[in-house]
């Protein structure tokens, strides 16, 4: 059988071994290992803090990327599955529900590890038609935390690719730590559109845990059905 690496491990290289150890051990999930994480926590903010941004975000809300509602104190539920994806990528998909009063919202991504270009790299396909793709800049802070930047952005729409400019491009700042003292997990990200500025944030705190596939599975292909996107795009 074929045994497949972290993806962050391998994006990380030496310095995956810098992280804490807690964050290692988030980071560690592989295709094929018969189990995917599920983390349960509180947003202490989350969401558009614009307000007279939110009108648009409503507008896409069907991708599932971004969404118009805020909120204080708001609990929330994410999936990691690490899978290939149709194209033989190590991958990590990550399915988060955001339970607003009076709805739910649905945030998902795919992480893949891209090797087209030489070096292995992480790009990142946002929303539920896979529509927007980033390229993951990682670093691991003298702390051991991880922290994660956003950086060019395309649009794939039909046969178009199309590369956002600086000036329209939205990066996101990412970091994630464990806190011993809460015996916890802590996130915090921002989203920040240079003309728009803050356009998304979401911060809070939550318990990891691994759960096995029902039924035993270890196919590193396999991807709960509530977890694939709509589309599949191979382009970075």
């Amino acid at each position: 059988m074929t045994s497949y690496d972290p993806i962050y491990r391998t994006g990380l290289g030496p310095d995956f071994a810098r992280l804490q150890p807690e964050l290692q051990e988030y980071f560690s999930l592989a295709p094929g290992s018969g189990h995917f994480g599920v983390g349960e926590g509180i947003f202490d903010v989350v969401g558009c803090r614009q307000r007279w941004l939110r009108p648009l975000l409503r507008l896409a809300t069907g991708e599932e990327a971004f969404f118009p509602e805020y909120g204080e104190g708001i609990r929330f539920r994410i999936e990691n599955h690490a899978h290939l994806d149709p194209f033989g990528r190590s991958s990590l998909t990550a399915r988060r529900e955001i339970f607003f009063p009076g709805t739910t919202r649905i945030f998902s991504d795919t992480t893949s590890l891209d090797a087209t270009g030489g070096a292995p790299r992480l790009v990142d396909y946002v929303g539920r038609y896979r529509r927007l793709v980033t390229d993951l800049n990682l670093a691991v802070t003298p702390e051991g935390r991880l922290r994660g930047v956003s950086e060019a952005s395309r649009l794939l729409l039909g046969p178009l690719r199309i590369p956002l400019p600086g000036p329209l491009d939205a990066k996101a700042y990412a970091e994630q730590w464990w806190v011993p003292e809460e015996g916890r997990h802590r996130i915090q990200v921002k989203v920040i559109q240079p003309q728009l500025g803050l356009v998304l944030v979401y911060a809070g705190h939550f318990d990891y845990r691994l759960e096995p596939y029902p039924g035993g599975t270890t196919a590193p292909g396999h991807l709960p059905a509530a977890a694939r996107p709509d589309r599949w795009e191979a382009r970075v």
